[in-house]
């Protein structure tokens, strides 16, 4: 089973657990596609009256094609559950996220959420996190001093490119990415990031999870992280 396969395997997985008239936060990444596709195919083929909030605007395309009811996040009250994807995920259940460079609106809509669930294939588990670089996502003006900052402190910065010009996220701001390997400490990290002038914010999706989704060759591992 190739990496597109398990990415499939637990987005239909997931859609399992969106019920109706659920408002569901739908996240941005390859893995979610899958998901939102069943999501879609489960509103066509048995009516199911959900909203969903999306975290992007390629997301949102998707959804409405699907012919998904979509609101944003300012119209609605409440959201029961948002399924997103993540880049990586520790033992204990801490994720870096951000690598489709959506991390701002997927963290607004996160912390917006009763219940945040993750699918991930295999190969997004990690014993420690770092390996996979830490997005930080700031706005342009005076973004050369951030990164001279992010630099003299050693993290490694690079800024993030499309076609040599700094990629933009959906707000319109640069993402610097970390080159860290290994961190010791994201809660440490996370705090001295979110303090810096010029950051918006920073990748590291903290003590938020209350379940992941792992895809396997043996099928869907569901794991829980925070009640």
């Amino acid at each position: 089973m190739d990496q597109n396969e398990l990415k499939q395997q637990v987005g239909q997985e997931a859609v399992k657990y969106i019920e109706d008239g659920m408002t569901v936060g739908l996240g941005t990444g390859s893995t979610v596609r899958y998901m939102v596709d069943a999501l879609g195919k489960r509103v066509q083929e048995e009516q199911l009256n959900i909203v969903g909030v999306t975290t992007s605007n390629r997301t949102t395309k998707q959804a409405q094609d699907l012919g998904i009811t979509i609101k944003n996040i300012d119209e609605v009250d409440h959201i029961d559950l948002t399924i997103d994807g993540a880049d990586e995920v520790d033992d204990n259940f801490q994720g870096i996220k951000g690598g489709g460079g959506a991390l701002l609106w997927e963290k607004i809509v996160a912390i917006n959420s009763s219940k945040i669930m993750w699918i991930v294939d295999e190969s997004k588990m990690v014993h420690q996190l770092g390996k996979f670089p830490l997005p930080v996502e700031v706005i342009p003006f005076g973004s050369a001093h951030v990164f001279h900052e992010l630099q003299q402190k050693g993290y490694n910065p690079e800024f993030r490119m499309t076609n040599d010009t700094k990629f933009l996220t959906d707000q319109k701001n640069y993402i610097i990415d970390l080159q860290l390997n290994r961190i010791g400490d994201p809660f440490g990290l996370a705090d001295d990031l979110v303090k810096m002038v010029g950051v918006v914010e920073h990748g590291f999706f903290l003590n938020m999870v209350n379940t992941v989704i792992v895809g396997r060759e043996s099928g869907p591992e569901v794991l829980h992280g925070r009640d």
